[in-house]
């Protein structure tokens, strides 16, 4: 089998049978990410426990490969710090402009995307997830430094 099937069949898999699929309420983290010109959505429900990503969720629908990443990345941040789940979007973004994943990272399944890279258009699909990510971080983060702040007050 070539290493192109074997991928195709991942990224069909992850999208036939998404893991951590489904909303979570409450959720310490939730973001929305869309790509309005594919048409794909994603909503992603994050709880967070000292530091780390103790769960997570996420819904939408679109095509195969923005739902495949959704699932593998949920596969990939579930118990990662927000430092490392911030150094996976990092990794994964780097792969997807063509850069080998850093040794010390283990992408388990995403390397089954960087495929998408000879598909330039469909390049963003396989980022949704990472992005909208990237935002919930962000956001809670900011949340985070405002309210201490507030209380240092």
């Amino acid at each position: 089998m070539a290493l192109d099937d074997l991928y195709r069949e991942v990224i069909l898999d992850h999208y036939s049978h998404p893991r951590n699929r489904g909303a979570l309420d409450p959720a310490d983290i939730k973001v929305e990410g869309a790509n309005p010109l594919c048409g794909d959505e994603l909503a992603f429900y994050l709880r967070v426990a000292d530091g780390r990503v103790s769960e997570v969720r996420f819904e939408g629908h679109g095509c195969s490969i923005s739902q495949a990443s959704a699932s593998m990345m949920t596969e990939q941040i579930l118990g990662k710090t927000l430092e490392e789940a911030r150094g996976l979007i990092e990794t994964f973004k780097a792969m997807m402009r063509g850069q080998d994943p850093r040794e010390d990272r283990d992408v388990g399944d995403l390397v089954a995307l960087q495929g998408v890279r000879k598909f330039p258009v469909r390049i963003k699909c396989a980022t949704l997830a990472w992005v909208a990510l990237q935002q919930g971080l962000e956001e809670y983060e900011g949340k985070k430094a405002e309210a201490k702040a507030t209380t240092e007050e």
